[in-house]
This record gives structure tokens, C-alpha cells and sequence, in this order.
């Protein structure tokens, strides 16, 4: 797969918040998303209105980091959050697909975005003890891998309403199995190496063990230090899903 490009929209607020943003892009970075920022990029001398145009053209994500100050300038068209701005409300937006514009939340107590954002869902980062919550809801945006399953259309009008919302934790819980499954092909072994699985899997890993404790609690599988087992139950799991075919 192609790593999404991303374009990452911020103001300069002050030497933490630049560092934060340095920390953020590399993060995309290291998990398979090639960030774009302009500390990486530019240089004294470089045409920032030219850059910032070329990289939101290119783009196949922008994200816009929502602090206040950001908030501010973008709605004041001032420097370079405001020329961002003046791009992406002109002629040059019926160029950009609307759906690729990614606001997130820094600020704390409030969801202010600038009034051209007004109208989008945004990702809140503003809570540094859930922030791998949120890397890993905006991931799985870039990355077009849903936590929700879109069901299949049943055969079944008078299926009863209870019970048949989606699922977020079956939803992980299958990913977890198409997972493991797949770390089965080619091989004779009886059981597959949790790192193998680890290094497959596109979940975070602390949402991965999560899963795996699942899977363990409903007897799906079994784990020892090293090694992932699938169970009877398990194995019947796969075929009952469709992961594997008899």
C-alpha cells in the first residue's frame, strides 16, 4: 500500500506547541503515514504561499491543528494559517475533495475551529491521557480501515432491533482473527508467534492486547508467553465470519 500523504496545517504559537507538532508528524510518520510539515521542508529564502499551495493541492489528507491562536489568525486571514485559509475557501477547493480536510483538537475546554471547519467532525487531542485513542481513530481515517463493519445485507425482514448495532468491540475482535489467521498460511505449526501477529496487525498495539484478552475470555484462543494457539471454538469463529472457507 501507498502511505497516504498528509499535509499538516499549524500555527506557531510557541516553541512547545511547535515541538508537539514535530512529535506528532513523526509519529504519522513511524506508523505508516508520510506527514508533511513545514519544519521538515522550508528553509530561509523558500516561498511559503508556493509551498503551502503545492502541499494542499498533493495532498491526500490535510490535517488542521485547531488551537486558538490557529482559530484566530485563519478567521482574521493573517500569515500563513490565513493564506491556508484564503486557499481553501477559493476557487482552488473545487480542485480538493472537501472530505480530505482533517480539523483536530489541541485546545483545551473548548472545540473551536475556524469558521470554514465549523460544519466538520474534528478528533479531539486535547486530552494527552487519551491521545493514543485518538491516533489511533485518526489512523484508521487515514488509513481506510473503519473500527465500525459495514454488515452485509441480510436475508431476514423481521430480525428484532435489540442486539444489532455495530459492534466495536466484535469489530476489533475480528480484525484480531483475520490476523491471526492470516499468520497461519504457510505453515504446519500449531500455533503462530504473537510478535508475527503484532507486526501484521494494523490496531495499536495496546488496542491489540485488548483484543487478545478478548479473544482469550471468550476461548477463541490461547496464548502462552511467546505463542498464540486458536482453539476448536476459534476455528469454528473463522468459518462462522467467512475469514476462512471450508
Amino acid at each position: 500500500m501507498i502511505p497516504p500523504r498528509v499535509f499538516i496545517s499549524y500555527s506557531h504559537d510557541s516553541a512547545d506547541h511547535k515541538k508537539w507538532v514535530l512529535d506528532f508528524a513523526t509519529t504519522l510518520r513511524n506508523r505508516g503515514i508520510d506527514a508533511v510539515i513545514d519544519q521538515w521542508e522550508l528553509k530561509p529564502g523558500d516561498d511559503l504561499p508556493h509551498f503551502m499551495e503545492t502541499q494542499i493541492e498533493s495532498a491526500d489528507f490535510i490535517i488542521m491543528v485547531c488551537t486558538q491562536k490557529y482559530v484566530d489568525k485563519a478567521n482574521a486571514g493573517e500569515g500563513g494559517v490565513g493564506y491556508e485559509k484564503m486557499i481553501m475557501t477559493s476557487s482552488l477547493l473545487a480542485k480538493i475533495d472537501n472530505s480530505k480536510v482533517i480539523p483536530i483538537i489541541k485546545q483545551s475546554g473548548s472545540d473551536h475551529r475556524p469558521t470554514f471547519l465549523k460544519s466538520k467532525l474534528y478528533i479531539n487531542f486535547s486530552n494527552d491521557e487519551d491521545i493514543e485513542y485518538s491516533l489511533d481513530e485518526l489512523l484508521r481515517t487515514l488509513l481506510k480501515a473503519p473500527l465500525y463493519e459495514k454488515p452485509p445485507i441480510g436475508t431476514n425482514p423481521f430480525k428484532p432491533l435489540e442486539g444489532s448495532h455495530p459492534d466495536r468491540t466484535a469489530d476489533g475482535l475480528k480484525e484480531l482473527m483475520i490476523t491471526i489467521a492470516d499468520c497461519f498460511m504457510g505453515t504446519a505449526m500449531s500455533y503462530v508467534y504473537y510478535s508475527k501477529v503484532v507486526s501484521l496487525s494494523k490496531m495499536h498495539r495496546l488496542s491489540l492486547d485488548r483484543y487478545v484478552d478478548i479473544a482469550i475470555e471468550k476461548g477463541l484462543i490461547r496464548r502462552d508467553l511467546s505463542n498464540i494457539y486458536i482453539t476448536k471454538l476459534g476455528t469454528e469463529y473463522l468459518f462462522a465470519n467467512g475469514i476462512i472457507e471450508e
